[in-house]
């Protein structure tokens, strides 16, 4: 199986991956949010530009935020910075919509934009909104085409995975694997756990509140009144709707993956860290054993809390004792 990890991208984004490559890391995957984070494009940019062999790309992207010309401009001027290193990842968008008060878009809209990328890669000349396009960069700037960069589609239920089986390379998903894929890949937070930690030891939570404050999110954006099952949870939707209804999402998303915002503090329970993927070394390893043999070939895995360096390390030398 390979170890990988995802960090959204800021300001200590580049020594992490160097740290990530040092420590072993197959690939470095980069949140797109940009509402919450700095510049996916930039950011992978900057990972090629400083690392030496770590490969890199974007998940997920989201269709809407971007032209796919644009898109496929981007994935074509990385090639040429890093021959080989790009994967991307492709979804319907969580909080690249829910943070602009948007929902996720449907695996319709997914499943075009996708065509539409691999047709451009492959050098065709293809109809975006009526129009005619193509990548048009002579020699010297961007990769020459057709450009075979892996696309994984970000997929958990019956429609999107019948576009990844169709139009990708791959699997990107929540939770369980999803079988009959060669490539499948899975986001897991958490934290590898001495033998005499708890969820409620002040390390513990501090590496594992935004992970959990997400639950608080994600149940809200399923269904609002879903929240009131979560320890805390109603106290939570109260102050959520004490607010006007168009900037809701603002303060549900707020933080988001990267901190614990004010409200979320006052609310979420450790308790919930039993969602996560955490524990000892020994039960993670197991769990990552029984995660491969149900078909998981790359677990994602995304540190939080105020030290990521600890937690990267910690991690690698669960994965790879």
């Amino acid at each position: 199986m390979q170890i990988s990890v995802a960090f959204p991208p800021g300001r200590d984004l580049v020594d992490y991956a160097l740290l990530a490559e040092s420590l072993g890391y197959t690939r470095v995957w980069v949140c797109d949010s940009p509402a919450l984070y700095e510049d996916v494009w930039i950011a992978l940019g900057a990972i090629a530009e400083n690392t030496d062999e770590i490969g890199f790309g974007p998940a997920v992207l989201v269709p809407s935020l971007r032209h796919v010309l644009v898109t496929a401009s981007a994935i074509a001027t990385l090639e040429a910075q890093a021959p080989g290193r790009l994967a991307v990842a492709i979804g319907t968008g969580f909080t690249g919509r829910r943070a602009l008060g948007k929902k996720p878009l449907s695996f319709a809209v997914l499943e075009r934009y996708v065509r539409e990328l691999r047709g451009l890669l492959a050098g065709e000349t293809v109809r975006v909104d009526g129009a005619k396009v193509a990548l048009l960069q002579p020699d010297g700037f961007g990769a020459p085409r057709p450009i075979p960069t892996p696309i994984l589609i970000a997929a958990n239920g019956p429609k999107g995975l019948a576009v990844a089986r169709e139009l990708g390379d791959g699997v990107m998903c929540v939770g369980r694997p999803q079988p009959g894929f060669a490539w499948c890949a899975a986001l897991a937070v958490g934290t590898v756990l001495e033998e005499d930690e708890t969820f409620a030891s002040p390390r513990v939570f501090d590496a594992l509140a935004p992970a959990i404050a997400m639950i608080y999110h994600a149940a809200w954006e399923a269904s609002p009144e879903s929240v009131d099952a979560l320890p805390g949870g109603a106290a939570w939707r109260a102050e959520i709707e004490a607010l006007p209804a168009d900037e809701r999402h603002l303060a549900v998303h707020a933080g988001h993956g990267v901190a614990v915002s004010e409200l979320d503090l006052r609310h979420v329970s450790s308790q919930l860290g039993a969602l996560t993927f955490s524990g000892t070394q020994a039960q993670l390893r197991e769990r990552l054993a029984r995660l491969a043999d149900e078909g998981l070939t790359e677990i994602v895995y995304q540190p939080l809390g105020s030290d990521i360096p600890s937690e990267l390390d910690a991690f690698a030398r669960m994965a790879r004792p």
